[in-house]
């Protein structure tokens, strides 16, 4: 590309600007509107309650629609005969073939069929049976065979657990012995003994759930004992983020090298403490057990009682910590100048301090979209309508039919096929809005990335305009606007919305591309097509390193647009053949820089990691009963970690912008002007002194 040209009425920021992009702002606005009206449609047809209340075969919720009954029961009964497998290959769903559903008010504890409580050996059995009938079944004295025919009735019942409003069996195992009930065998019935194990399958991934779900309260536990000392340890995050960005203003040099020493401190340390646990461990029964031969637990605590586990987390610590020196070394040199780089961000936060607080609207704002999306998601998902069909114990012409529980009882269907019933098949809908779901979702995720990524950018072409009217200020900070934030944020809404749509919506495109080749992955996993899996490796690398390159083709592209106020298209191809004009200095300046920021970051969350890891495991003797009692300590632990460093990124992001925006108009300051009385530069005096530049006549205070 061609170097920018002096242009004396060029003085920062142009404020005299006109929109750009107008049809992508158009596009936008109308997107907008169309993803509103699927909001509005999905929550009008929709209904969440599918998702969280079990039906029963009828498809009418458990505890819902004015039954008291909670739960769903899945009585057993014998398998279905020929012609009814027959239906289920002419499409009818395999719920309608499994053990009717019922709702109960409670889950059966105890072994029963249907014979032996009709028997009348114990009366109070089949009362007691009863509740686990269909609400119909009035008629005791029925034939019992005539109640397993007709369905009233399961033909047995099973000892079961609640979980997520269903009954499940009550497996257990004592001494490796398979039990439901305390029991090894069962009556199905029909008079045949079967082992409990043929229960094992079927309620294998209920069992891996129930174990799911006591972790999730064992957490909650956790959470709830120790959310306030979790607040102080982010707050602590938060404080320490300020105070190490205010040093920055006054102490780069000297806070950058210190960094340096603390990381390389903070692991070596690491690395000492994991070899003490190892050394620890030495000799004590299991602890040479490996990780292979242990497999998964859910009390992660049992890893920590292992060597191979900390002699893991040794290596991989002493690995980084070799990589961060050697990477040191090799560039020592560029480290002076990434410090100034820095220096001259901290003079500019220091003028725009707001900008530290901004990244919570553009937080705020994808809190909204991903509540919206996800929202409309769950009503799009459960918008389909409760379907039913023609079941029967003989052959029937109907058999597999759609039908209508309401005007069955009075259709030809029973005249002609009498023990025939409508029962629930599944979920579904033959109507234009039930054809098209799978689009509307396909709509409301691209419209997700679309407006995920559109406040993204709307939140760096603000902090870029910011910190590029503290550059283009020819006097600091006299010559900068009063509210150089707000003016920032103004012109982006003003004037290039369009253009913030424009890239957000390229971005978009490829990150929906992206979605759908994973999604192609996932459903590829089990064939064995070894060339398809191996295109689609290569294509989700391609794409993978697209939207890298679009994310920083656009980062920059955002701050030409916030000082020139071009389109997008244009201010893209200026951003990247300037920095293609000095690559170098992008390779080796930008990415130090970057690089410091990362250390910055990782000094952070691993002084507030470790002040939480002493103080939750009670190592601190001053707070040792301060300390709450938890199952799993790491859960707080972890929570602190991770809520530390999504603070230190927001706070650092701010600074990043900032480095960027500057380098960048660093460039531009440096093929725009000479020095000279007529083009004088606009960087600062630390930075011309740093690459030995002058304003001829004028002196560098």
């Amino acid at each position: 590309g061609t170097p920018q040209k002096y242009d004396p009425t060029f003085k920062g920021p142009i404020y005299d600007r006109g929109c750009t992009d107008i049809i992508c702002c158009v596009l936008l606005v109308i997107a907008i509107v169309g993803y509103v009206v699927v909001g509005v449609v999905a929550w009008t047809h929709g209904d969440p309650r599918k998702v969280i209340y079990p039906t029963d075969s009828r498809g009418q919720f458990c505890g819902q629609q004015g039954t008291p009954n909670e739960y769903v029961f899945h009585g057993h009964r014998s398998p279905a005969p020929r012609h009814r497998r027959r239906d289920r290959n002419l499409g009818v769903s395999p719920v309608s073939s499994c053990p009717i559903q019922i709702c109960v008010s409670k889950c059966p504890d105890r072994y029963l069929t249907y014979l032996s409580a009709s028997s009348g050996h114990t009366p109070s059995d089949l009362e007691y049976y009863r509740q686990f009938c269909v609400p119909e079944f009035k008629d005791l004295q029925k034939a019992p065979l005539k109640v397993l025919k007709d369905k009233e009735c399961p033909a047995m019942l099973i000892p079961s657990t609640p979980l997520a409003r269903r009954c499940f069996p009550a497996i257990q195992a004592k001494k490796g012995v398979i039990m439901v009930g305390n029991e090894t065998t069962y009556d199905d019935g029909h008079g045949r003994r079967r082992n409990v194990t043929e229960l094992l399958e079927g309620a294998k991934k209920a069992n891996v759930v129930l174990e799911a779900r006591q972790l999730a309260m064992k957490i909650f536990e956790d959470y709830t004992v120790s959310w306030y000392w979790i607040i102080i340890g982010l707050v602590i995050a938060m404080v320490a983020s300020f105070i190490f960005i205010v040093l920055l203003r006054f102490l780069a040099g000297i806070m950058v090298w210190v960094m340096i020493v603390m990381v390389i401190l903070v692991l070596g340390y690491g690395i000492f403490h994991c070899y003490m646990e190892y050394a620890k461990l030495k000799g004590e029964a299991g602890s040479d057990m490996s990780l292979k031969d242990l497999g998964f637990q859910t009390d992660l605590r049992v890893y920590l009682h292992l060597r191979q586990t900390w002699l893991a987390f040794m290596i991989i610590l002493c690995i980084v910590e070799v990589v961060i020196i050697l990477l040191l070394i090799f560039l020592r040199k560029r480290i002076l100048i990434a410090i100034a780089l820095i220096k001259e961000a901290s003079r500019a936060v220091s003028h725009v301090m707001m900008s530290l607080l901004f990244p919570l609207c553009t937080f705020f704002l994808l809190c909204l979209c991903i509540a919206y999306w996800a929202s409309t998601a769950v009503f799009l998902s459960t918008s389909n309508e409760a379907i039913y069909k023609v079941f029967n114990e003989t052959a029937c012409q109907f058999s597999g039919q759609t039908c209508k529980p309401e005007t069955f009882n009075t259709s030809n269907v029973t005249k002609l096929c009498p023990d025939a019933q409508c029962l629930f098949a599944f979920y579904g809908g033959e109507t234009a809005y039930h054809k098209y779901l799978i689009v509307l979702q396909f709509f409301n995720v691209f419209m997700f990335f679309w407006l995920a990524n559109f406040v993204i950018a709307l939140g760096q072409v603000t902090l870029a305009g910011a910190f590029a009217s503290y550059y283009w200020a020819f006097k600091k900070p006299d010559d900068m606007p009063a509210f150089p934030l707000f003016s920032a944020f103004g012109r982006a809404l003003r004037y290039h919305t369009g253009s913030l749509a424009f890239g957000s919506l390229i971005l978009a495109i490829v990150q929906v591309i992206r979605v759908t080749l994973e999604y192609l992955d996932h459903r590829l996993k089990a064939a064995d097509n070894k060339f398809a899996k191996f295109l689609l490796s290569c294509l989700k690398c391609c794409f993978w390193c697209l939207e890298k390159f679009i994310k920083f083709l656009n980062r920059n592209a955002y701050i030409m647009i916030a000082v020139y106020g071009t389109n997008f298209c244009t201010s893209a191809r200026n951003a990247f053949f300037l920095l293609m004009r000095n690559i170098i200095r992008v390779a080796v300046l930008d990415k130090v820089t970057d690089f410091l920021f990362f250390l910055g970051k990782l000094l952070i969350v691993g002084s507030v990691g470790i002040l939480a890891f002493f103080f939750f495991t009670q190592r601190i003797k001053l707070v040792q009963d301060t300390a709450p009692p938890l199952n799993y300590y790491w859960v707080p632990i972890l929570t602190v970690i991770v809520g530390s460093y999504l603070i230190a990124h927001g706070f650092f992001s701010v600074y990043g912008m900032c480095v960027d925006t500057l380098f960048l108009c660093f460039l531009e300051d440096l093929e725009r002007n000479d020095g000279s009385a007529e083009k004088p530069y606009f960087m600062s005096p630390n930075l011309k002194k740093l690459l030995k530049k002058t304003n001829k006549g004028q002196p560098d205070a």
